[in-house]
């Protein structure tokens, strides 16, 4: 299917830059006739061109189960089409979300640009400004699954084809994958914000504190800002800020101990 080949592209790209997908998170999906494609719990976005990732699931059965609010709901596993699933992957805690927006294509992206907004304690008055002339629509934290559904469906229009989820990220949709590459470049673009310049790095005495411990440096560079920025700093031991923090980095970054810089921090986390 030429449409599916130009999703798994789209969602290698998206999936390769941390500022808009980290690790297993993210998830997009294609409608094609009564079969929507879903991203595969567990797998990488940025492999999507090399590997199998999409999950097949009945998409009247699952929205006839959300609008029914089915329990089956929270894993969308009774709705895969096993005989188009011979790998057995597993769908998206997130299918829900894709299922419920109408367009054929949804990209759900953990875009930093604007999670950096949907933290903030006014963050849907200042969004309300910063993407103006946008269909979109604001959703209030829930947990992703069943109870994310719920609140999407509170506040979903038929025109709507942007998603800010409050401390969670961004899902835009189109009738084409082309459609939703544009619209989703054109909301990160929008809500870009300066950064603040970062301190500069000694990364040969990180290595040297790093060697032979169960730590290495963060291979982006830009990482090592979140501590050696007091603020970022403070913030990342003590605060959690949407759900994939949780899940890849737990309650707060572990900081190394003993006589160690502050800030070395675990490669693995990021």
């Amino acid at each position: 299917m030429v449409e599916l080949a130009e999703l798994r592209d789209f969602s290698a790209r998206i999936g390769a830059d941390p500022l808009l997908v980290q690790a297993a998170g993210g998830n997009t999906s294609l409608k094609a006739d009564s079969v929507m494609w879903i991203k595969a719990s567990g797998t990488w976005l940025m492999h999507a061109a090399s590997r199998e990732i999409m999950v097949p699931v009945d998409l009247a059965a699952l929205l006839d189960a959300v609008a029914r609010d089915d329990p089956a709901c929270e894993t969308c596993q009774d709705f895969v089409r096993s005989g188009l699933n011979p790998s057995g992957l597993r769908p998206s805690i997130e299918t829900t979300v894709h299922a419920l927006m109408p367009q054929r294509v949804v990209a759900h992206v953990h875009c930093v640009n604007t999670i950096a907004w949907a933290i903030q304690q006014n963050s849907q008055e200042a969004l309300t400004e910063k993407l103006s002339g946008f269909n979109w629509a604001y959703v209030s934290y829930a947990r992703p699954g069943r109870p994310l559904a719920k609140a999407i469906s509170q506040v979903l229009r038929p025109d709507v084809d942007v998603l800010v989820l409050e401390n969670h990220g961004l899902a835009v949709a189109a009738d084409s994958v082309a459609d939703a590459e544009r619209l989703l470049t054109e909301i990160v673009v929008r809500l870009g914000r300066p950064v603040r310049p970062a301190l500069p790095l000694d990364l040969d005495s990180l290595a040297k504190h790093a060697y032979g411990s169960d730590y290495e440096l963060a291979r982006d560079l830009e990482t090592h800002a979140l501590a050696t920025d007091p603020v970022a700093q403070a913030k990342a031991y003590r605060d959690v800020f949407y759900p994939d923090h949780v899940v890849f980095v737990g309650a707060g970054v572990p900081q190394e101990p003993g006589d160690a810089p502050a800030y070395v921090i675990p490669g693995r986390a990021f």
